[in-house]
């Protein structure tokens, strides 16, 4: 291996001498503890000397983040619509192919569809990878996240003895105009992370406010993203005023949280000058 050698050449070399273990399931490390080398690393510019051992790890079978999101995504979509349109498996006979009094059914299952909606069409246009797979066993365990969560949460909402929320069309019409704002942020947020990435780019840049206001949440955290997205959950949560889509949408901020302080000491470790100003998903505390 000459020592200009990149590590995704590198995976390619192995790939072709074990057909078996394509690139995307390589896991290749200088210490059999630490962490996966980037397809984009220089075996030269690492701490190496003239000769090199490096370590094979098998990650097992993998699918395409893409494949994934549009997996996870489309069942929501079309699972919440067996509840709202009452099939007669669902509430029995006796409600089948009914409609809720209620106005603010409707109105959730609008929102419900168009947060589902827009991230299919985020993970088509918008989004930018820097892996391009996971492991495909994690995709069983997501898809009953996701497709669990969304059929406990509709099978409430749209339930015959389903009761309104208890400050009425105010309390809807602040949710609603709550839910419609974090959709945008997050929305800006990805459209300004995706920008971070063009041309295929897998260097990591640190990313900073644009002249759209939704994101000058840059400003305070360094996942604006995930705050609009639990900020989505909450709205939805005083929308519906129901106790599932509440307790998913703890999970959610518990989950992200993860997420958020993990890339966040990401950041931190490798930009010397990132913002101190910055928390990892609520801004000044948290």
């Amino acid at each position: 291996v000459e020592p200009n050698a990149t590590i995704r050449e590198i995976r390619l070399m192995f790939h072709k001498l074990y057909p078996r273990w394509y690139p995307a399931r390589q896991s290749i490390k200088l210490d059999p503890k630490g962490k996966s080398l980037r397809d984009e690393e220089i075996l030269q510019h690492l701490p190496v000397g003239t000769t090199a051992t490096l370590y094979f790890k098998d990650l097992g079978p993998q699918i395409g983040w893409t494949t994934v999101f549009l997996i996870e995504y489309t069942g929501p979509l079309f699972i919440y619509f067996l509840f709202y349109f009452r099939m007669p498996f669902v509430y029995g006979l006796d409600e089948r192919f009914t409609s809720s009094p209620h106005p603010v059914v409707n109105l959730a299952c609008i929102c419900h569809s168009f947060h589902y909606i827009k991230r299919l069409i985020e993970t088509v246009f918008v989004h930018r990878f820097s892996h391009g797979t996971m492991p495909l066993r994690n995709i069983v365990k997501n898809c009953l996240y996701y497709w669990g969560f969304a059929a406990w949460l509709a099978y409430y909402i749209n339930h015959p003895l389903y009761t309104p929320p208890s400050y009425g069309k105010k309390q809807i019409n602040f949710a609603v105009i709550m839910f419609l704002l974090c959709e945008a942020g997050n929305f800006s947020i990805h459209v300004a992370l995706s920008d971070l990435r063009r041309n295929g780019s897998k260097i990591r840049k640190i990313p900073y406010p644009t002249k759209n206001p939704f994101t000058w949440l840059f400003f305070f955290v360094s996942c604006p993203n995930y705050t609009y997205e639990v900020g989505t959950w909450i709205s939805f949560t005083i929308m519906t005023q129901c106790v599932p889509v509440g307790l998913f949408t703890l999970l959610c901020f518990i989950q992200m949280t993860i997420w958020a302080k993990d890339k966040h000491c990401t950041y931190l470790r490798e930009f010397k000058d990132y913002p101190s100003l910055r928390m990892s998903i609520i801004p000044f505390l948290l």
